[in-house]
This record gives C-alpha cells, sequence and structure tokens, in this order.
C-alpha cells in the first residue's frame, strides 16, 4: 500500500513481507534525504516495521555527510522508536555503486557503537528480500 508520495520518495508499507519500501525516484537534497527518512521513521514507529527496503537505483548514493547522518543519527532514532528489536536497513543500488556504498559502510561500521541496526547493500532485489526476512 502506497503511504507517501513525496517528489522524489515514494513510501510503501508491505504489511504482507513486514517491510518498509522506501523507493527514491530522483537525486535528492541533504534537506529532502533528511525528511524523506524522518517520514519513514514516523510510520515506521507507528506500524512497529522494523524491516526496510531502500532503493536508490533511480536516485543514486547520498552525500557522504548524508551518509553519515543516516549511520550515525537515524540508525540512534531508529533503534529508539523500536526498542526490543533489531531493525534491518537493506539498501539496493546499482553495480556501479555498489563499491562506493560498501567502503563507506565498512568505515562506518568500523568505529560503531549501534549494535541494533543492521545495513547491507545489496544490487539484487531478490537477495535483499531474503536477508530482510531471514529472521522475520
Amino acid at each position: 500500500m502506497l503511504v507517501a508520495n513525496l517528489e522524489y520518495l515514494l513510501l510503501t508499507h508491505r504489511a504482507d513481507l513486514g517491510q518498509l519500501l522506501l523507493r527514491w525516484t530522483r537525486p535528492a537534497t541533504s534537506e529532502e534525504h533528511r525528511t524523506g527518512y524522518q517520514v519513514a521513521l514516523s510510520l515506521a514507529e507507528r506500524e512497529k516495521i522494523n524491516r526496510w527496503l531502500i532503493d536508490l537505483r533511480s536516485r543514486g548514493l547520498a552525500e557522504p555527510a548524508d551518509f553519515r547522518w543516516v549511520m550515525q543519527n537515524f540508525r540512534a532514532s531508529l533503534a529508539a522508536a523500536l526498542p526490543g528489536t533489531r531493525a534491518r536497513l537493506a539498501y539496493l543500488v546499482t553495480p556501479y555503486h555498489a563499491e562506493t556504498l560498501n567502503k563507506r559502510l565498512a568505515e562506518e561500521m568500523a568505529t560503531d557503537q549501534l549494535d541494533t541496526v543492521a545495513v547491507r547493500v545489496f544490487t539484487e532485489e531478490q537477495t535483499a528480500q531474503e536477508w530482510l526476512q531471514a529472521t522475520r
């Protein structure tokens, strides 16, 4: 069910899968990036959704500062919004962007103190879905 159609983001709640699907439709400004995640967080908290598929294929990667914000600030907010769960964020990217995002993720996780939100990068939607559903 489509929940929000922002100019730059389609937000869908897949109740059958227990997932929130974020499909970015174009490159987003820093403000749009953060607003999109906050809108999604409100829905996730209300519906208790801890499995997210974040499709960046039409958008491309966020700026490094915005990615750091997700990894440091947003993940802490998500963990606080869904206590007692281990949220999973599956990033779906083009093969071209996978290496860059995996490198950024490795750098962030090297000093990570927040073990309540798992993050992985995928280039195929089926593989991402399998990972999201693995501990459902």
